[in-house]
């Protein structure tokens, strides 16, 4: 009997959620199973997985062949890695203890880069969330100035700055009358006085004389 480690379809329609199994390869994808030995959630960031490490290691010792998305599922959690640890304690290659020196090692590695990745996509949030505020908070100052210009009645148009200042340019353009030209101006006047006050006090004196 052709054993394989697949995936069984659950969750709703849109938001798949898989059972890793243990399985006939004859058997519908989602019908009986031999065994279950983990679960895998797409819908989350980084995706999450629950195995149990020690099971599918067994079963890929008896020969279970992986599914491409279940061989993806156990080379991220390590259940290829140590068996390829193991086959090399079998060759001699190494003793048990350096195998376990090596897997741990490959753990911390991969616990690391997990972490860094949870990290950069909580960063990422936070940006996208503080830009969203920000957005928003423009958004609403720019309708309350749109308001407060609409409730806002027109002022009283003052008079035109540039009419009163033509006015005071033209006053403070005027040409003065020069002295000269008033003194001038006023000594003919004075003459034309003069002479006709000589012809009355000439007839003044002739009618003294005549009395």
């Amino acid at each position: 009997m052709a054993v394989k480690i697949r995936l069984q379809r659950h969750g709703k329609k849109g938001r798949p959620f898989y059972h890793v199994v243990v399985a006939d390869s004859r058997s519908p994808r989602d019908g009986k199973f031999i065994e279950r030995i983990g679960s895998y959630n797409p819908n989350t960031n980084p995706a999450t997985i629950d195995l149990n490490f020690d099971k599918a290691l067994d079963w890929l010792d008896k020969g279970a062949q992986p599914t491409d998305t279940t061989r993806a599922i156990l080379s991220y959690k390590g259940v290829l890695y140590k068996k390829h640890l193991l086959g090399g304690v079998k060759k001699g290659a190494f003793d048990e203890a350096a195998a376990d020196a090596k897997f741990e090692e490959w753990l911390k590695a991969k616990e690391a880069k997990i972490q860094g990745k949870e990290e950069n996509l909580a960063q990422t949030k936070a940006e996208t969330k503080k830009a969203a505020l920000a957005a928003e908070a423009k958004r609403k100052a720019a309708v309350a100035a749109a308001v407060a210009a609409k409730n806002t009645p027109p002022a009283e148009e003052a008079p035109e700055a540039e009419e009163v200042t033509e006015e005071a340019t033209a006053e403070a353009s005027a040409p003065e009358t020069p002295a000269a030209e008033v003194a001038e101006t006023a000594a003919p006047e004075a003459e034309a006085t003069e002479a006709a006050a000589e012809p009355e006090a000439a007839a003044d004196e002739e009618k003294k004389a005549e009395e």
